[in-house]
């Protein structure tokens, strides 16, 4: 096991400045939305639990905070239970048979375990696989736009780990585009206004696998890091480890895992699509020194060919646009090069495509 306190240049190691404190700030009012409206219409429900009360708590959770927990979501419990018991099991697998399904910089789904966030190796091992296959690539003139495969690598063991992984996928899927109806409505838009986006979409879901670290002070299992794409749906273990860079002060809050409930994020593309009313949330995994933790995140994400902008009915003359058209492709696979090895220069931000005014 690498000796991080006496290897002051291993790749493991946070600057000063973004190294976990000793004391940790457990989250107090972070929004937890019931979507019992949405999911149980044939049952009597009371006003405070109206559709029109849940999108105006969900676009003040989406502005306030960019992200909140939700309950009665009507994804199976069984379902969830079976692809984090095969996580388990493929993470408990030796190396040897991991690395069998291993990505490489051709094939961007499978197993890796050297990922970097902000240049900082993570303390962590992953496995890919995107929601919908094949993977729809458009075509181009320009050869540097697509130039990975997308088929996802699925191991021979646990026996049932690719039906468990396509039986959740295909729940959380239909979680996702419940949420992007309610934030479409949030904004003012009709529930349907992102749908098209997602025809081909390039939506993945990823297994986290966070081994104990005794230098959690040097370490951290994720970096600090905003979410690229449209919205993060998050199953979390009981062990925790995530926190929020909350808003209104900049400080560094835990999120405390509630039973059978899902984190949602917000992502750089609806802060876009939004022209900034709704902003992306930066987060980090702290480890833990003498536990595993194991979450479950589904990444939305629209088709390779979208070139995201801000909604023409967001913007007028009074708020016009904040961004120029950022080609979700390209985009995607400039942050993907990042995550192979350390680099000098900071990956590709959505800030690098916001227009003066």
């Amino acid at each position: 096991m690498v000796n991080l306190e006496t290897e002051p240049s291993s790749p493991f190691i946070q600057s000063q400045e973004h190294r976990p404190k000793s004391s940790i700030i457990i989250a107090e009012g972070i929004p937890l939305i019931d979507l019992t409206p949405i999911n149980y219409k044939d049952e009597i429900i009371t006003n405070s639990l109206s559709i029109e009360g849940l999108v105006k708590e969900i676009g003040k959770a989406c502005k306030e905070w960019g992200f909140f927990q939700v309950i009665n979501h009507k994804v199976p419990l069984d379902k969830r239970e079976r692809i984090e018991e095969c996580s388990r099991k493929f993470f408990g697998l030796s190396l040897e048979e991991k690395v069998e399904v291993r990505r490489d910089e051709v094939n961007l789904l499978g197993y890796f375990e050297a990922e970097h966030t902000k240049n900082v190796r993570d303390w962590k091992e992953i496995y890919d696989f995107n929601v919908q296959q094949p993977t729809f690539i458009p075509p181009s003139d320009d050869e540097q736009s697509f130039q990975f495969q997308w088929e996802n690598r699925w191991p021979h063991n646990p026996p049932d780990f690719r039906e468990a992984c396509q039986e959740y996928a295909d729940e959380v899927e239909k979680l996702a585009y419940k949420l992007m109806e309610l934030i479409a409505m949030s904004l003012g838009l009709v529930p349907s206004r992102f749908r098209d986006f997602f025809i081909h979409n390039t939506s993945n879901i990823r297994l986290n696998h966070y081994p104990p670290c005794p230098y959690p002070h040097l370490a951290l299992g994720l970096g600090r890091h905003k979410d690229t794409g449209v919205l993060t749906v998050l199953a979390q273990d009981d062990v925790g480890g995530l926190q929020v860079k909350r808003k209104s002060d900049g400080e560094w809050i835990q999120v405390k895992p509630i039973f059978n409930s899902f984190i949602i994020n917000v992502g750089d593309m609806i802060q876009v699509w939004s022209n900034d009313a709704y902003e992306s949330v930066e987060h980090r995994v702290m480890v833990n020194s003498e536990k595993d933790r194991f979450s479950i995140p589904f990444f939305l994400k629209p088709a390779l060919y979208t070139d995201v902008e801000p909604l023409a009915e967001l913007t007028n003359d009074r708020n016009p646009p904040k961004y120029s058209p950022i080609n979700w492709g390209k985009f995607r696979t400039a942050r993907m090069k990042s995550n192979f090895a350390k680099s000098n220069v900071d990956n590709l931000q959505i800030y690098h495509f916001k227009l003066s005014q």
